[in-house]
C-alpha cells in the first residue's frame, strides 16, 4: 500500500504567503488612511458649522445697528430733553450692551484674531459701557444730565469708524474660512474616493488570493481524506493480523500446554519408580526444562489475553497475610539452591483483608521475585509489604529489594518491554524469554496499579508493586463454603449504569461491588448509548429521568443496535413508579422497572436473573433507633444499607448527599423566581430520586410536594413547598447527626 505523507510547504507557497502579507498590511493602511480623511472631513465640516453657527459677522452688523440707534437717542435726549418717553434710552442702551456681549467672548476673540482691530475697538467699547454704566447701569451712581450724556455722545461718536471696519473685517473673514473649508473638504473627498478605489482593488485581490487559497485547501483535504483512509485500511489489517496473531498464539499455548501437563504427570510418577543416580539426574535435568518451557508458554498465553483484551482480574476476599506467606514459602527453596537469603516483612498497618485477584497478585510478586533471584548470585533477596502514606495513601506498597547485578538507566527504561532483559548480550548467563516484566505491568495496571524500578549496576535493584487493595472485613464463620458456592454456581456480570445523580451512582457502585459485579457509569442516556456501542453488558441498569438524553430515548437507541447489542437487558431504575412511566418504559423496549429505593435484596435477585453476585456478610447493627421518628427517616431503608454496607459507608453517602445539595435549594428558588416550573420539577425530582435511595422519607415526600406545585396543572404556591422542603431538609440532617449516621457539621454551617 502506497502511502504518502502530506507535501511540505515548497517555495510557491512561501512566495504565496509573502504577497498575502503584504496586501494583507496595504489593506490596513488604506484602512487607516481612510478613518484619518473621514476623520479630517468631520472635523473641517464640524468647524464650518461653528462659524456659521456662531453668525459673528451678523453680531457684529447688528452691534454697529445699536451704536447708531443709541448715539440717535442720545443726540434726542440732548437736543430735545423733554421730548423721549421715559425709559426709552435706558432700554436702547440695555439693547446696545447686549448685542456687545454676542461679540465679546473667547470664541469671537480665537476667530477674531487675525484683525488687530478687535482687540483695541473691543476695548474702547468695554470703557464706553463703564463710563456709561454710571448712568445706565443696573446700579446708576450718577444722575443722567446734558452735560454727560454730551459726553457719552462724544465718546459713541469715536466707536462709528471702527465698529464699521470690525463689522467688514468679520465678514469678509467668515467668507475667506468658509470657502477654505469647503475647498479642504472638496480635497479630503477625492483623497476618500481614490482611498476607497485603492481599497477596492486591494480586496478584489486579497479575495482571488483567498479564493485561491481556498482551493488548494480544498485540494489538500481531498489528498489528505484519501491519506486517512488508506491509513484507516493499514490500521484495520493491521489489527485484523494483529487479532490473528493473538488468537494463534492463545491457540496454540493451549494446544502445547495439554501435552505438557500430561509430560510433567509422567515424568512425576516416573520419578517414583526405582531408578539409578544416573537416570534420577536425567529425569530431573528433563523436568526442570519442560517446567520452563511451560512457564514460557503461559507466559505467551498471558501476552495473547492482554493483547485481546480478554484477560480480566476477578477480585475476592484475599487474606493478605496467608498469601505473602505462600509465595515466601515457594520462593525460599529456590534462593536456598543459590545460597541467598530470603527475607520477608509486613507492617502491622497493612489490612490483613483485602480485596484482590489473588492468582494474578501471586503471578506478579513470583515474577518479581523469580527475576530478582535469578539476577543475584550473592547477598539477599527481600519483600517488604507496606502501607502507603502520602501520595499513596490507600494503596499497598510491595518492594522486592535484591543485592543482584543492577542495571544502569538506559537498561530501566526498557526493562519493561517485551523480549528485554537486563542482560541482553548473546552470551548471557541467564534464561527466560523477557516476558514476566512486561505481564506483571501490565496485571498490576490492570488492577488500576503500577510497578517501578529503581536500580544502579552493581548495587543491586528495587522494584515497588503499588497496588490499591480494599480492606474489608474477615468473612463471617461459616459462610466460606456458601460464598464459594454461589459464586461458582454464578458469574460476574458486567453492568452498564445510567444514572445522573452523584449520590445514587456512589451508592450503587457499592452495592454491585458488594455483589461482585463489574459497573460501568454513565452519567445521561447519551454516554450509557456511546457505552453500549462500544462494549457488551449482560445488564443495563437505566435511569429515566437524565440530561441530554433521557432513558427512554436512550433505550430505543440502544434497542436500535445490531444484534446481540441491542438485545441486552435493560432494567428501569427510577424513582418515577407511575403507570405511564412504566407504560412508556415498555413501549421504549425495557424488559423491567426496578423503583428507588432499590435495597441490595432486591438488586440481588434481579441480577440472579442474569447471573448470581457473592455472599454478604451478616447484618451490622444500627448506631441508632430511628422508630421514633418514622416520618422522617425509612428505618427498613437505613438497616438495608448497615446490613448490606457499611455504618461509615452509609455515612459517607449522607454526607455526599447533603453536601451535592447544598445549592440545590438556591438554585430551585432561582428557577421558582423566573417562572421555569419545569426546572423546578426536574430538580426536584433528582432530589427526590437521592433521598428515596438513602431513606429520607420528609425530603421526599416534600420534594414531591415541591414537583406538585411546580407541575403545568398545579396550583399550590411553590415559594411555600420549597420553605418546606428546606425545613425538612435541616430536619432530617439534624436527626442523623443525633443518631451519629452523619458526622456533626462545622458551627454555623445549614442546609441551604
Amino acid at each position: 500500500m502506497n502511502l504518502q505523507p502530506p507535501q511540505q510547504p515548497n517555495a510557491r507557497d512561501r512566495v504565496r504567503r509573502i504577497w498575502l502579507t503584504l496586501i494583507g498590511l496595504a489593506l490596513a493602511l488604506a484602512l487607516i488612511g481612510t478613518a484619518y480623511v473621514q476623520w479630517r472631513q468631520y472635523d473641517l465640516l464640524d468647524g464650518t458649522i461653528q462659524f456659521q453657527n456662531d453668525a459673528l459677522g451678523w453680531s457684529f452688523f447688528q452691534l454697529e445697528a445699536e451704536h447708531l440707534r443709541l448715539r440717535n437717542d442720545l443726540q434726542q435726549a440732548i437736543s430735545e430733553p423733554d421730548s423721549p418717553a421715559p425709559g426709552r434710552l435706558q432700554l436702547r442702551y440695555d439693547i446696545f450692551v447686549s448685542r456687545f456681549g454676542l461679540v465679546d467672548h473667547e470664541r469671537a476673540a480665537r476667530i477674531m484674531a487675525p484683525q488687530a482691530a478687535y482687540a483695541t475697538t473691543m476695548d474702547k467699547v468695554r470703557r464706553f459701557v463703564a463710563r456709561a454704566d454710571r448712568y445706565f447701569g443696573a446700579n446708576p451712581t450718577n444722575p443722567s444730565s446734558t452735560a454727560a450724556l454730551r459726553e457719552l455722545l462724544a465718546e459713541l461718536d469715536g466707536l462709528s469708524v471702527p465698529l464699521h471696519d470690525l463689522s467688514l473685517s468679520a465678514s469678509h473673514l467668515l467668507y475667506e474660512r468658509v470657502t477654505q473649508r469647503n475647498a479642504a473638504v472638496r480635497t479630503q473627498s477625492k483623497h476618500g474616493i481614490a482611498l476607497t478605489v485603492f481599497q477596492c482593488l486591494l480586496l478584489l485581490v486579497f479575495a482571488f488570493i483567498v479564493l485561491r487559497q481556498f482551493r488548494a485547501l480544498l485540494q489538500r483535504r481531498d489528498r489528505l481524506e484519501l491519506l486517512a483512509e488508506r491509513l484507516g485500511a493499514a490500521r484495520i489489517e493491521a489489527e485484523s493480523a494483529s487479532r490473528a496473531k493473538s488468537a494463534f498464539l492463545a491457540n496454540m499455548s493451549h494446544e502445547i500446554r495439554t501435552p505438557f501437563h500430561g509430560l510433567l504427570g509422567m515424568m512425576s510418577l516416573l520419578q517414583e519408580t526405582p531408578l539409578s543416580a544416573q537416570q534420577m539426574g536425567y529425569l530431573h535435568t528433563a523436568k526442570e526444562s519442560a517446567n520452563h518451557l511451560l512457564a514460557i508458554l503461559n507466559d505467551i498465553l498471558d501476552i495473547s489475553k492482554l493483547e485481546s483484551g480478554n484477560l480480566h482480574v476477578v477480585p475476592a476476599a484475599v487474606d493478605l497475610a496467608r498469601l505473602v506467606r505462600e509465595v515466601e514459602a515457594l520462593m525460599r527453596v529456590q534462593a536456598q539452591s543459590k545460597g541467598l537469603a530470603l527475607e520477608v516483612s509486613m507492617e502491622a498497618e497493612v489490612p490483613r483483608w483485602v480485596r484482590a485477584d489473588p492468582t494474578r497478585l501471586k503471578q506478579i510478586l513470583f515474577n518479581l521475585l523469580s527475576n530478582a533471584v535469578k539476577f543475584t548470585a550473592v547477598g539477599r533477596v527481600e519483600l517488604k509489604v507496606e502501607a502507603g502514606s502520602g501520595a499513596d495513601a490507600g494503596r499497598t506498597v510491595f518492594s522486592v529489594v535484591d543485592t543482584g547485578i543492577g542495571m544502569d538507566e538506559a537498561t530501566q527504561g526498557r526493562v519493561f518491554q517485551r523480549f528485554v532483559q537486563g542482560d541482553d548480550t548473546t552470551s548471557r548467563s541467564h534464561g527466560g524469554a523477557g516476558l514476566g516484566l512486561e505481564i506483571s505491568r501490565s496485571l498490576a495496571r490492570l488492577m488500576q496499579g503500577d510497578i517501578t524500578v529503581k536500580s544502579a549496576p552493581g548495587r543491586g535493584s528495587t522494584f515497588v508493586l503499588k497496588l490499591p487493595l480494599p480492606k474489608i472485613g474477615p468473612p463471617a464463620p461459616g459462610a466460606s463454603s456458601a460464598a464459594a458456592a454461589t459464586e461458582g454456581a454464578g458469574r460476574m456480570l458486567k453492568v452498564l449504569v445510567a444514572e445522573d445523580h452523584p449520590v445514587n451512582r456512589l451508592y450503587l457502585e457499592a452495592v454491585l461491588d458488594k455483589l461482585g459485579h463489574q459497573a460501568v457509569f454513565a452519567e445521561n442516556g447519551e454516554e450509557a448509548v456511546r457505552a453500549a456501542q462500544e462494549q457488551d453488558f449482560d445488564v443495563v441498569l437505566m435511569d429515566l429521568h437524565m440530561p441530554v438524553m433521557d432513558g427512554f430515548a436512550a433505550t430505543r437507541a440502544i434497542r436500535a443496535l445490531p444484534l446481540p447489542r441491542g438485545a441486552m437487558p435493560i432494567v428501569a431504575l427510577t424513582a418515577d413508579a407511575f403507570q405511564d412511566s412504566q407504560d412508556q418504559a415498555r413501549l421504549a423496549g425495557m424488559d423491567e422497572m426496578l423503583t428507588k429505593p432499590a435495597h441490595l435484596p432486591q438488586l440481588r435477585e434481579l441480577l440472579s436473573r442474569y447471573g448470581a453476585g457473592a455472599s454478604l456478610s451478616a447484618p451490622l447493627p444500627l448506631p441508632g433507633s430511628p422508630e421514633t421518628n418514622a416520618d422522617i427517616v425509612d428505618r427498613a431503608t437505613v438497616e438495608q444499607f448497615h446490613a448490606s454496607l457499611s455504618p461509615q459507608k452509609y455515612a459517607s453517602l449522607l454526607a455526599s448527599f447533603f453536601e451535592s445539595h447544598a445549592g440545590t435549594l438556591v438554585r430551585l428558588r432561582g428557577m421558582a423566581a423566573a417562572g421555569d416550573r419545569s426546572g423546578v420539577w426536574s430538580q426536584a425530582h433528582a432530589l427526590k430520586g437521592a433521598a428515596l435511595s438513602l431513606g429520607l422519607r420528609a425530603v421526599v415526600e416534600h420534594a414531591e410536594g415541591v414537583k406538585t406545585a411546580a407541575s403545568d396543572n398545579g396550583h399550590g404556591d411553590v415559594a411555600e413547598a420549597l420553605s418546606a422542603l428546606e425545613r425538612h431538609l435541616q430536619i432530617t440532617k439534624d436527626l442523623c447527626q443525633s443518631l451519629g449516621w452523619l458526622p456533626a457539621a462545622a458551627p454555623g454551617r445549614t442546609v441551604s
